[in-house]
């Protein structure tokens, strides 16, 4: 499903007034994630993943490809590849694809980081690409989210020096679920994608809601200086497949796959492969995951907790105690959560998840907090 048209069915069935059309999701028979007891205890709301997947379709397929699991998975490899270019409209040469997009994320740090170089990073962000590279002496500046906990672009831009080789954005941002005016965005890569790489962490897009909010893929198109990252962690719901791919101009793509290490498995390929064409399981989770934020920012109101308004499928909210108190006061309560992101030690992030779960997680938090 092309983004524009996700857009468009979500405006139809109605964002602010509830999901009318989520009934006719329901015969999809989707399994919510247990543990290996079979119940809800305690419920993993603490990565971000999706409930719901793999779908049905998906699994099918996978049951019938183990007998490929023998095979390397070259050929496989470069059907998805055409199919990733087709959905971005760009050419094969632009996709690099990785196992997860963390891998993607680390073989950027590799390339463009070490000794006497510099990354320029929003904080609290995504660590990955960041730690990483500070691993081969790296020198990362960590620039705080501004009042609004979005990237802090003039703070960024005034960081850049000739040592600078990568500014990296997490776009919606992981962990405060913030999305940057798509025009400042657009502006600011058009600015200094001559001073540095930008790398634009799109793991959470398919998540926005904004109509026409533009991918960078756009300014990859006219051959910028711009990486995008992409997963099917997300709404696909393959987290556990570890398959993800990223978006570069193809001078750039050549050098990423000579450092990209672990590459992906057939198993994983053949789920790609299948979750790009299912377009009802794709609207099926944005619906459903609209439905659980709304749970979600309801408990925070009636609480008087203040929040931020996501475009991801989590929700970053002050909690009033330190994250250090509240991740095992949830726990005690069935519920984990998010990770401390310090320096905001007294925010705490919440992944979206069945009905079911919000529905414990709402009557967790009310006994920690209430």
């Amino acid at each position: 499903m092309r983004n524009i048209d996700r857009r468009k069915w979500l405006k139809t069935v109605g964002m602010s007034g509830g999901f009318a059309l989520l009934g006719g999701f329901e015969g999809f028979a989707f399994t919510p994630n247990l543990n290996h007891q079979g119940n809800y205890s305690p419920i993993t709301l603490n990565a971000n993943e999706n409930p719901y997947g793999p779908s049905a379709r998906v699994r099918e397929v996978l049951s019938s490809s183990f007998d490929l699991a023998c095979r390397y998975p070259f050929r496989t490899l470069s059907g998805v590849v055409n199919l990733i270019a087709e959905k971005e409209g760009v050419s094969k040469d632009h996709i690099v694809i990785t196992g997860g997009s963390t891998e993607g994320l680390k073989a950027c740090g590799l390339l463009f980081g070490g000794k006497d170089t510099e990354i320029i990073a929003a904080d609290p962000t995504f660590q990955a690409l960041l730690r990483y590279s500070e691993n081969f002496d790296t020198k990362v500046h960590r620039v705080p989210l501004n009042e609004r906990m979005e990237h802090d672009l003039e703070a960024i831009s005034q960081k850049i020096s000739s040592r600078t080789s990568l500014i990296f954005i997490c776009n919606p941002n992981n962990p405060s679920g913030t999305l940057l005016p798509a025009d400042k965005m657009r502006d600011f890569c058009l600015s200094h994608e001559q001073d540095a790489v930008i790398f634009s962490d799109e793991a959470y897009y398919d998540f926005i809601t904004e109509a026409d909010y533009p991918s960078m893929v756009s300014l990859v198109k006219e051959d910028r200086n711009i990486i995008v990252s992409r997963t099917f962690s997300k709404v696909y719901g393959l987290a556990g497949m570890r398959i993800g791919y990223l978006i570069a101009r193809p001078d750039t793509a050549r050098k990423l796959k000579k450092v990209v290490m672990a590459n992906t498995n057939i198993l994983a390929l053949e789920a790609a492969k299948a979750a790009l064409t299912d377009n009802e399981f794709y609207q099926f989770s944005i619906a459903k995951n609209h439905e659980a934020k709304s749970v979600i920012y309801n408990t925070m109101e009636e609480l008087n907790i203040p929040y931020i308004p996501s475009h991801t499928n989590f929700v970053f909210f002050k909690s009033g105690m330190t994250v250090y108190e509240l991740i095992p006061a949830m726990e005690q309560k069935g519920v984990l959560i998010g990770r401390p992101f310090p320096p905001l030690t007294d925010w705490a992030r919440i992944s979206t998840g069945t009905a079911e779960e919000m529905e414990v997680f709402s009557k967790a938090l009310k006994a920690v907090l209430g």
